[in-house]
């Protein structure tokens, strides 16, 4: 069995009033954002072990509810899935995605190039910096389904394992909302590295994880998680009535290089989120800024 992880504190309810989107962020939501975060003893060992770590109150309610209500509109106003639920295959019936947005907004630029997760993401994969591979809104609407079993690096055309996610709910998220769930220390398994997210991979998976020792757990109002980019991982279905909304960014080791595309995912991948990068060089096109360069300290 994993260590056991505290439960979180009480839920609270994010800020309803969306924040003018052109009024200047507040001092202390600026500072919290790029102050650094203490992570709590024992771990970062944790996630060496076993690919993911559930870190708590990392943000303050306040700091999600100004950010969020930015993603949240950029997210409304960027979908193109208009379809009812029913007409949508699994993948399409687990979330609204939405990539990118810090190319969309000023605000939610300011938040991806945050300094606090960069720094955070930096130290759990042992990198000298990170650089941006990209970020996304995932909202499982209200009624939505599961997330099936998959892991993220099977779509990205890199050359080493020191990446990982960053999970940021904009609201508590109730195991009913289906929150974020990890198979630890499947990092290490081989196992379904050629699957891509489906059908396919929930029941296979579902197999191959049997041995694991898979746990859902809730996350409060400003809980982040963390997890490497072959991590195994899955999400419930949203049996709340309102969505779960969720940002994410991506993060690698600033030094990472870009390897041939192995599918065609990581073809469009590279051609997405890497323009210009020739196999071989450094992962660093003008959509990957480095995010937490080695000796700040800031």
């Amino acid at each position: 069995m994993i260590p056991e992880q505290p439960d979180p504190p009480a839920a609270v309810a994010p800020a309803t009033n969306s924040p003018p989107t052109d009024s200047p962020t507040p001092a202390a939501i600026r500072a919290e954002l790029d102050a650094s975060y203490a992570l709590p003893a024992g771990q970062l060992a944790f996630y060496r072990e076993h690919g993911y770590v559930h870190l708590r109150q990392v943000f303050s309610p306040e700091l999600l509810a100004w950010y969020g209500a930015e993603i949240s509109r950029q997210v409304r106003r960027l979908n193109t899935e208009h379809r009812p639920l029913a007409e949508r295959d699994t993948y399409g019936r687990a979330f609204l995605q939405v990539m990118n947005l810090w190319r969309q907004s000023p605000r939610v630029e300011e938040f991806v190039r945050g300094r606090r997760l960069a720094r955070l993401a930096a130290e759990l994969c042992g990198a000298a910096g990170v650089r941006l591979y990209h970020d996304q809104a995932l909202y499982k609407e209200a009624g939505g389904g599961i997330t099936p079993w998959h892991a993220d690096q099977y779509y990205w055309p890199l050359d080493s394992d020191r990446t990982l996610t960053a999970w940021i709910p904009l609201q508590a998220t109730p195991l009913e909302m289906g929150p974020l769930a990890f198979a630890p220390g499947s990092q290490r398994m081989t196992q379904g590295r050629d699957l891509e997210i489906g059908d396919e991979s929930e029941a296979r998976l579902e197999r191959w994880l049997e041995d694991y020792a898979f746990e859902e757990r809730a996350f409060a109002l400003g809980d982040v998680s963390f997890h490497s980019g072959w991590t195994y991982h899955r999400a419930g279905e949203n049996r709340s009535g309102r969505p779960r909304e969720v940002m994410t960014i991506i993060y690698m080791d600033r030094d990472i290089r870009l390897t041939a595309p192995k599918n065609r995912h990581q073809q469009a991948d590279h051609a997405a989120w890497l323009p210009g990068v020739q196999v071989g060089a450094v992962a660093a096109s003008p959509l990957n800024p480095e995010l937490f360069p080695a000796g700040e300290n800031g």
